[in-house]
């Protein structure tokens, strides 16, 4: 294989992370038998996104798509991922890598969120919905960009039936999840339940659980994970980028 996807993912100390992300990686790889597949960490874990592309490049690989693991474009898309591709391909004579957009905002992200929540025990149907408000949960960031996307995801999420669709952030932005929680119980929502919107677990998912849990929350849904429609959605942004013509000149050796 000439071609192959590099999935990039954040990493963590966690150890509940990188098991996530192999496991997606895994379900997107089984959906695309004919394709390589391969995941790399910006961070704590390996292999490095260097060490994978090298290790790419000396089994025949000379065009690489690398898909950023991320829900959002913030710091970590517009500046890490760009940087580290750049410095490896520069090392590695004949690569061509192609960069993915970042994997949201997408009805696909949207089915994997509703996914969690049914398997959590929420219910979808129209009357469930009426009565049900939902805080969708991300990790946060500084970005004002990133924190748009979500108020905007909340709001089209919202149109699908849902009481109320409430953003909320584990760090650098409000409000948090407990707060949210606390405002629609305020404002006589009989229902509320937590979507987190995030991939894999750790320090934050975990802050969103445990604010959930503080406020009385009637439901958590468990972290998007390896849920099929994420798995379609990395070979879906694969295949707008694999077709998307020349490589930038940036990240062509």
């Amino acid at each position: 294989m000439s071609r192959a996807l590099l999935v990039m993912a954040h990493g963590s100390r966690d150890p509940r992370h990188a098991a996530t992300v192999h496991a997606l990686v895994g379900r997107a790889r089984s959906l695309r038998p004919g394709l390589r597949v391969e995941t790399a960490f910006l961070d704590f874990n390996g292999p490095t996104v260097s060490q994978a592309l090298a290790s790419l490049y000396l089994s025949g690989v000379r065009e690489v798509v690398a898909l950023p693991l991320l829900l959002t474009r913030a710091f970590h898309a517009k500046a890490d991922v760009p940087a580290v591709l750049a410095e490896s391909a520069t090392r590695l004579p004949g690569l061509s890598v192609r960069v993915a957009d970042v994997l949201g905002p997408s009805p696909l992200l949207v089915a994997s969120l509703e996914r969690r929540l049914a398997e959590a025990g929420v219910g979808l149907g129209a009357a469930d919905r009426a009565t049900t408000g939902v805080v969708l949960a991300s990790a946060g960031s500084s970005d004002p960009e990133a924190i748009a996307v979500i108020a905007e995801i909340a709001r089209e999420w919202r149109l699908t039936g849902w009481c109320a669709v409430r953003p909320a952030f584990a760090s650098a932005a409000l409000p948090r999840t407990e707060d949210a929680v606390r405002a629609l119980r305020a404002e006589g929502v009989r229902r509320v339940v937590v979507a987190p919107y995030v991939i894999a677990p750790g320090r934050l998912p975990d802050r969103i659980v445990a604010g959930a849990e503080a406020a009385g929350a009637d439901a958590v849904a468990e972290v998007l994970g390896s849920a099929p429609e994420l798995a379609a959605l990395l070979l879906r942004r694969y295949d707008e980028t694999a077709g998307a013509g020349p490589a930038l000149p940036a990240l062509t050796a």
